[in-house]
């Protein structure tokens, strides 16, 4: 569509791919079909389509309003879009920046700037995280229940394998899983083991960004950004073979530091190295010999009675729209002769979506009751994801206990 970016905005660096990704909307409407908040709300202004009629008009330079504010916060960012998109749009990155621009016009109110603030202060640090998260632990029996569902119970940790090999993969460990599903690295780690391949952890990383990305402190994510590209740039060097994901929503970030950071002449180029060589876990499996693995299984399975029985996967959306990876792990679960129930509705949202669940708890409740419920029409025994978000909230509701699948590739007696 035509577009004239105000001057104000064109004059940014920053801003530059804004005309771009406007101009390629045809405002054909598919992709109402398939986002979570307007099939929810049936409001056209709840739609990636009405979102971008909003963020035009933002960009030409007419007034910003609260009201625009609101219904951007009320997008998931899921990118259910994106798939959808017959005209590859990158709604993802329009809304970032169309953020950027919201919180300079219509600031928020006190309250507001602090829950952020507040999230943004905890959450990325895994030295604040953890011993807030055991705190929790220890007092969830007497937790009203709006609280109780976003402290997972505790969990006895799995060995870390000790062997060392000639093949090496590298690991981040991040900020929330490290401390409230350890098991999940510990797995990635047993399972590359059994591959020969030897999971070097990066204890000094930090947050993958995302937090900050979502919370529109930006610079800040860059930072962080840049301190993990620090960290893995040399080790990719010495002969890394891949950066192994096991949270999908911190992949999407990873696998962005290239177009993060593509204006920084520093590490344009190291990022974008550090990007490819991102790769969430089931993309790594797929590639190799996965025998040692079904061997392991059959013997834990000739030796454990009964079975786990049928497992529901739920395939988070960063894993599927911004990674591009829908089915890849069901698929694999397959393969490896793990019965997997049937589930519908897989593109959309569960409501987790970063830091959404905290922030737009009533949306992000409603999304996570209707997910539930497609998760279960099978009646499966449990319901495993990639991602430790969608993992936390969507183990907070539900009678299924919610797994992360690499968990069911490894001895946890």
């Amino acid at each position: 569509m035509k577009t004239i970016i105000a001057k104000e905005f064109a004059d940014q660096p920053q801003f530059a791919p804004v005309k771009g990704i406007l101009q390629a909307c045809v405002h054909c409407g598919f992709c109402t079909a398939t986002c979570p908040t307007y099939l929810l709300l049936g409001d056209e202004r709840d739609s990636p389509r009405g979102r971008i009629y909003m963020m035009k008009a933002m960009f030409e330079g007419e007034a910003v309003t609260q009201e625009t504010r609101h219904h951007l916060d009320r997008c998931l960012t899921c990118r259910s879009c994106e798939t959808t998109c017959p005209s590859g749009v990158e709604y993802g990155h329009l809304v970032d920046l169309g953020r950027i621009v919201v919180e300079q016009k219509a600031p928020r109110p006190l309250s507001q700037k602090l829950v952020r603030w507040g999230l943004r202060q905890v959450l990325p640090y895994r030295s604040r995280f953890g011993p807030m998260l055991k705190l929790g632990q220890l007092f969830r029996p007497v937790l009203p229940q709006v609280l109780k569902q976003h402290v997972p119970l505790s969990v006895a940790k799995l060995v870390a394998p000790k062997n060392k090999h000639k093949r090496v993969m590298l690991s981040l460990p991040g900020c929330a899983q490290a401390s409230a599903a350890p098991n999940t690295d510990i797995a990635a780690a047993q399972v590359l083991d059994q591959l020969d391949i030897t999971l070097k952890v990066l204890d000094k990383s930090g947050c993958c960004g995302a937090v900050n990305q979502h919370l529109n402190a930006h610079e800040k994510a860059l930072s962080q950004a840049r301190h993990n590209v620090d960290l893995v740039w040399p080790e990719l060097q010495a002969g890394a073979e891949a950066l192994v994901i096991t949270a999908s929503g911190c992949g999407a970030t990873l696998q962005e530091y290239g177009y993060m950071l593509r204006d920084d002449p520093a590490y344009a180029d190291k990022a974008s190295q550090v990007s490819k060589a991102a790769k969430d876990i089931v993309e790594i499996l797929r590639q190799e010999d996965l025998a040692p693995v079904k061997l392991s299984l059959n013997n834990a399975r000739l030796s454990k009675s009964p079975s786990v029985g049928k497992v529901a996967v739920h395939c988070p959306c960063t894993q599927q729209h911004a990674m591009q990876l829908p089915n890849e792990v069901k698929a694999l679960l397959d393969d490896l002769g793990i019965a997997t129930a049937a589930t519908i509705n897989d593109h959309l949202c569960c409501g987790s979506a970063g830091t959404y669940s905290l922030l737009q708890p009533k949306l992000s409740h409603e999304l996570r009751a209707q997910k539930l419920k497609d998760l279960t029409i099978d009646d499966p025994q449990l319901i495993v994801t990639a991602n430790i978000g969608c993992q936390l909230h969507l183990g907070g509701a539900g009678d299924v206990p919610v797994k992360h699948w690499l968990e069911l590739l490894v001895d946890q007696s």
